[in-house]
Order: structure tokens, then sequence, then C-alpha cells
């Protein structure tokens, strides 16, 4: 048996793990799409490493478009067989590949209109223009492809192929993914005496949520396994306490709404990361500590996650279910407000009165609340708070670099007066600590073979190797991309 890492190595998006087994079945561990680069991540989407006719199944560990991004993509390119998920996860992908596939046919509109005013003068049959990976008709064919299974279900992939999906307290729906594949213990033993066979287990933790969340249980313990694929998005820093951050983020409407009079906008993921600021406001609401202000969440994907979540009150935290019992919306208070509607969301940028403002995307590089930080950048009494992880060449990243005094959005430069702040306590990802306590409760690290240490920008997993090496993991290594590697 083999794997091949062909995303998410020394970087965080792009997650594809390409599993061989002896008896020749192909199994790919996620099928994520490169983002955070605009146009400049088309080729690396395109080019797959593999030909999705030939694979066998996708066992997809969460929704997030970085590991779920290209199924639509697969499945127009010929893939033809299933993909294993848990339930909300597949309610979620509806949900997010739709998105997705409309902000790609806006992306590639806006870059030919570009792209056509650079090349006035075209050569005959010369290609310039580019199109979407993939459209809505894509999207709802790849969803006739899913298969759902609910937690702590041990079934069967192939006759020799098992696995059990384990609440991994990322997202809703996310799953740390448990292989057993039995075959031959090595290649040596394959060609001696093929009678000689063991299962051979494989985890593969997707994402790894925080200890401590107040949307989401924390990660569930996971079976012993032989190797371990493991994500290090937070390999080299530590967050916040969750209830220190509460207090932070309430500190932080009160100085710009009260005390400046001014607009606090919040760029966040739409799935998970909105709908967990929404809660704790919502308890500093039901506690009388949050100002009179209007609260807008102005995105329609945000919208209807939310309604995703109403759906699934089993999956939340007992925080969330014991508010319910006085509480029936831990995601909806007086003063706040959900906007679908794009005349409604362009009205806000005139608004000036004090008020909050949540909305997609959460590294900046899209989105209505591109529009609104765009708006806003240049007002003293504004503040643009960060509460996520943002990729290095993203707008999200480069507003927070220290001293920057201009910035480019939408091709114009805009000085930056509004104050730039980061809360980490937000981020659905376990810090190096919470990841460690979860894996070595989980495992007994000297009976892991080997571990594969993916999606984490480089310093951040060679930081994390050494963390698992001194918590007694042995054969710790950074993929890089396109290795192959044979268990």
């Amino acid at each position: 048996m083999k794997i091949q890492f062909l995303g998410a190595t020394r970087e965080v998006t792009g997650s594809k793990h390409l599993i061989t087994t002896d008896s020749g079945h192909t199994i790919l561990l996620d099928c994520g799409m490169y983002q955070g680069k605009g146009m400049e991540t088309d080729a690396d989407n395109r080019d797959l490493g593999f030909d999705p006719a030939t694979l066998d199944c996708v066992v997809l560990s969460h929704a997030h478009i970085d590991h779920s991004g290209l199924i639509p993509y697969i499945v127009k390119m010929g893939f033809k067989g299933d993909i294993y998920c848990t339930p909300a996860t597949r309610d979620l992908c509806a949900l997010m590949l739709a998105d997705t596939a409309f902000i790609q046919e806006q992306d590639v509109r806006t870059y030919n209109k570009k792209i056509d005013k650079q090349n006035p003068h075209k050569e005959k049959g010369k290609k310039y223009f580019v199109e979407p990976l993939y459209n809505q008709h894509d999207v709802d064919r790849a969803m006739k492809h899913f298969v759902t299974y609910s937690y702590d279900r041990r079934f069967r992939l192939f006759d020799d192929v098992l696995l059990t999906f384990t609440n991994s307290g990322h997202m809703l729906g996310g799953a740390i993914c448990s292989l057993e594949v039995y075959e031959a213990e090595n290649s040596e033993v394959r060609s001696q005496n093929s009678d000689q066979k063991r299962w051979k287990r494989i985890t593969y933790t997707g994402d790894i949520g925080r200890l401590h969340s107040h949307i989401l249980p924390s990660p569930q313990l996971f079976p012993q396994c032989d190797y371990l694929i493991c994500e290090s998005t937070y390999g080299d820093r530590l967050h916040d306490d969750p209830m220190v951050t509460e207090e932070q983020l309430l500190g932080i409407v009160e100085d710009t709404c009260v005390y400046r009079k001014g607009q606090l906008l919040i760029p966040s993921f739409s799935v998970g990361r909105t709908q967990e600021i929404v809660y704790v406001l919502n308890q500093l609401y039901n506690d009388g500590r949050l100002p009179h202000i209007p609260v807008y969440v102005d995105s329609p994907m945000s919208t209807n996650a939310t309604q995703i979540f109403r759906m699934y009150p089993d999956e939340l935290s007992d925080e969330v279910q014991d508010t319910m019992r006085f509480d029936p919306d831990p995601f909806g208070f007086n003063t706040l407000r959900y906007i679908t509607d794009i005349r409604e969301s362009k009205a806000l940028n005139h608004k000036d009165e004090p008020c909050i403002i949540i909305s997609a995307s959460g590294m900046l590089e899209a989105g209505r609340i591109k529009h609104h930080v765009a708006n806003h950048i240049s007002d003293p009494r504004c503040t643009v708070l960060i509460v996520g992880y943002c990729a290095p060449t993203t707008l999200g990243a480069r507003i927070q670099e220290p001293g920057l005094q201009w910035i480019s959005i939408f091709g114009l430069d805009r000085k930056i007066k509004a104050q730039i702040t980061k809360l980490e306590g937000f981020s659905g990802h376990g810090d190096y600590k919470e990841m460690l306590d979860y894996l070595t409760r989980s495992l007994m690290p000297e009976q892991v073979k080997q571990v594969f240490v993916v999606h984490g920008e480089e310093e951040a997993a060679e930081t994390y190797k050494v963390h698992l090496e001194e918590a007694g993991f042995k054969h710790v290594e950074v993929p890089k991309k396109g290795q192959t590697v044979e268990l």
C-alpha cells in the first residue's frame, strides 16, 4: 500500500492524499481546492496529479472548500465512484460547493475582461480566456455521488477496506477518518507469501477542532492506528482561552461601537466561524452585556449555513444545548439581522451608525466583506477584526502587516486609518498543545509506526514535527507535494 501526498503539503489549502492498496483500490482522502491566490491557483487546481476516472472513491473529512472544493471538478473530469462523509458534511457541501461555483464564474468573468483589455490584437487561434473549473450543473451531478454515514459506525468501503468516522470537533459534520486495510505487511512478505496478511490502520485527522469550543463538542477519541496523517495549521502557536476571547470581543465592540461610534467589520468564514461569533454575541445579549447596536450577518451562505446548524442540535456542544432550554434560537437575538439581498448589503456601506458587520470571506479575498472593508478602511472610527487563519498571500494576511499604511483593494490604494485587530481564540483549529493532548489521549504514540504532518505552512509543520517527537511519536515526516510513501 502507498500514499501519495498531492495537496496541503507545507501549506494549508488543497488537501488531497491518495491511497493505493495492494489490491488496486484507489482512495482519495479529501479533494480540496487551493485557495487564497485568486486566479494564480487555477493551474494548481486543474493539475490534480491523478486521473479522476481511475479513482474508486473519495473519503471526505469535512465540508470546508480547501478539503472539498474540487469534488465537482473530478466528477466533471470522469470520476464515477462514491464520496463518503457524514450527513451534516453532505448538507453543507450542497451549499458551499454551489457558492464556490458561483464565485468562480464571477472571478473568471472579471479575469477574462482584464485579459481582453490587455490583448486588443489577439493572435488568431490562441486561447486567452479561461473557464470556471465547474458550474452549478457539475455541483448537482457531484451531489448524487455522496453516501453518508453517522459517527462511530464502522462500515465497509470494499471487501478489504473498512472506515469509521469520529467527530473531530472542527466544524459541523467534521470527522477523523480511520481506515483499516487488509493486506500484506510489507513488500517483502508479499513476494514470499501472499497469505501473510493483516489489518493496517491509517488515520487521517482532516482538521482537528478545539478542546473547548462554544458551539461544537470537543474532538472525540478515535481508535489506535499504525499510520497517522495529521494537520498542523497552528503547529507553532497557542490560542487564547475561549473565555478570554469572549471578553476581548466585548471590549472591541465597546471600544469601536460605543466610544468611537464606528463600525466593527468581522471577516468570517460562513460556516463555523460565523455561527460561533453569533453564538457568543447571543450569550452577551442574553446576559444584558452587549451594547444595544445593530448586528448584521451579511452573507446569504452564512444565513443558509446557520439553518443547517439548527437542523443538527444533537451535534452541537452541551453549552448550546443547555442554552436552547431557555433560548430556542442560540443563533439569533433581537438586534441581529441576517442579510441576503444584495441591495441591503450595499446599503450598509452608506450607514454611518455604529454597528457590527459579520461577512465572508474570512481571508478577505472575496465576497461582501471586501467591499465593506474597502469603504471603511480609511475611517479611524472603525475596526477590522481578523478572527481566524489567513494564508500568507491573502488580503487578510497583508492587512495585518505591522506598520502598513496603504493597502490596495479592488485596484485602488487606500490609506489604512481603521484599527486592525486579531483574535485567534475563535479559530476552529486546535493549537499545538490542544492537538498533542488530543492525539496522546487517543493513541499510544509508541505503537504508531509513522506520522505524516500536512496542512500547515512549512515553519508550522516543522515545528509541530518536533512537538510530536517530544511527545513520543517516532518517524515523523513533513512530506513534499507529489511525494509517495510505501507503507
